[in-house]
């Protein structure tokens, strides 16, 4: 398992995509597409923001090093190309 300093020090500067909507009960729904069980929601856009950061972060703490190493090789090196329809 990785520290928190480990999660930040291995994927520092590595773009996640995060997944936001207002959900009709007003709240904010969230959720991180390439750590798909860190969901969370907040009463506000920003805390939403937050509590995605917060629940991505824990969720990468159960990582090996060697683990977040390739999560972070498999993520920069990905081509991302925007969808249009």
């Amino acid at each position: 398992m990785a520290t928190r300093e480990e999660v930040y020090e291995i994927l520092h500067g590595v773009e996640f995509t995060s997944r936001i909507r207002q959900a009709s009960s007003g709240m904010w729904i969230a959720y991180c597409e390439e750590v798909p069980a860190a969901r969370t929601q907040g009463e506000t856009e920003e805390e939403v923001e937050e509590n995605l950061r917060d629940a991505t972060v824990f969720i990468l703490e159960d990582y090996s090093r060697e683990q977040l190493e390739e999560l972070r090789e498999r993520l920069v090196s990905a081509r991302k190309e925007p969808l249009i329809l």
